[in-house]
């Protein structure tokens, strides 16, 4: 037999009002008569009826998540993150690894309360949402209707290659996938064109190697192609920890020593590049920040139903590990 507020307040002799507010944290409610209550509906066995909580709110405190892949770890880590934040608030995520619009679509017939969207390589319109949506993508050169929270990636490589400037570094090289349908990728790409001209160090087709992928295997066979060009570069600059993986593996394969031949510096701020072959200096947005400031503003945005559609540009961080040294003379 199903228990309800009702019950509740018979047995502890208080009006069902009562039992409503302790049962939602009121402050109205005594901390003693709130513990009491909320003792014995656990006893009883009570469970929140969310469907009659809807009619009441209009609200589910459900928040979906559109995930492009499941196959790279940052994106993995990423929402990870984003769910550790979520659990942190009185909603809940569900996630769906579904194309964008039949993902959409779902969400509508769940009636969540709002859309994170991850725009990464998404060619589909977003067409005008009747659910609060907010997107973590690259916003240059995009007109919506929704906020966009976006990773500063030009100014990543741009510190990225001031750094291994200070080491003395002036053959760099960029390993990274470069797609004209990604825009997240092309940012990187631009960035590092811009960086290396910003320092008047020598720039052309040499100077890059389009991995044609995110994997691990894309950036091993980039610098396979790379060892055989001379004179190698002295510093890489890997536009992704799965890229790197590869990286890493193929110079020590070749017998290059990093840092002592070849300094590597990673787009991507997260924990895994500590425990890496070689433990990987880094440059990004660190995602427990990203995660933090995506789940905010989807709140807020699910909250005060204002619709501001403006983009917030996270700034990256530089993080020294073993990856990279001064030039020897």
């Amino acid at each position: 037999m199903t228990v309800t507020i009702k019950d509740i307040a018979n047995i502890a002799g208080v009006s069902y009002s009562t039992v409503s507010k302790a049962l939602n944290d009121s402050p109205l409610v005594k901390n003693g008569t709130k513990q009491k209550i909320v003792a014995l509906a656990n006893k009883m066995g009570y469970e929140p009826n969310f469907a009659a909580q809807r009619l009441v709110s209009k609200k589910t405190k459900i928040i979906g998540l559109i995930w492009p892949t499941i196959e790279r770890t940052v994106l993995s880590t990423l929402v990870t993150n984003i769910s550790n934040e979520i659990d942190k608030t009185d909603y809940s995520m569900i996630l769906s690894v579904d194309p964008v619009p039949k993902a959409l679509e779902t969400f509508r017939k769940f009636q969540v309360d709002g859309i994170i969207l991850f725009e990464e390589n998404n060619n589909v319109s977003i067409s005008e949402q009747n659910i609060p949506l907010i997107s973590y993508g690259v916003s240059s050169e995009k007109n919506t209707s929704y906020p966009i929270i976006d990773a500063n990636h030009e100014q990543a490589m741009d510190i990225a290659i001031a750094y291994l400037y200070r080491l003395g570094h002036r053959k760099i090289t960029y390993i990274g996938n470069i797609s004209p349908t990604d825009p997240l990728q092309m940012e990187k790409y631009r960035g590092f064109e811009a960086a290396m001209k910003q320092h008047q160090l020598p720039f052309d087709n040499s100077h890059v190697i389009n991995t044609n992928g995110l994997n691990w295997y894309d950036g091993y066979t980039a610098v396979k192609k790379l060892v055989n060009t001379q004179p190698l570069p002295t510093a890489i600059v890997s536009g992704s920890y799965d890229i790197s993986g590869g990286v890493i593996r193929c110079l020590r394969e070749n017998n290059i020593s990093i840092p002592k031949d070849m300094s590597v510096i990673s787009y991507d701020n997260i924990p895994q590049m500590e425990t890496m072959e070689i433990p990987l200096t880094a440059i990004g947005v660190s995602l427990e920040e990203l995660a933090k400031e995506i789940v905010e503003a989807m709140i807020a945005l699910v909250d005060t139903e204002q619709v501001n559609p403006i983009t917030k540009k996270m700034n990256p961080t530089l993080v020294e590990r073993s990856s990279c040294a001064y030039v020897k003379k």
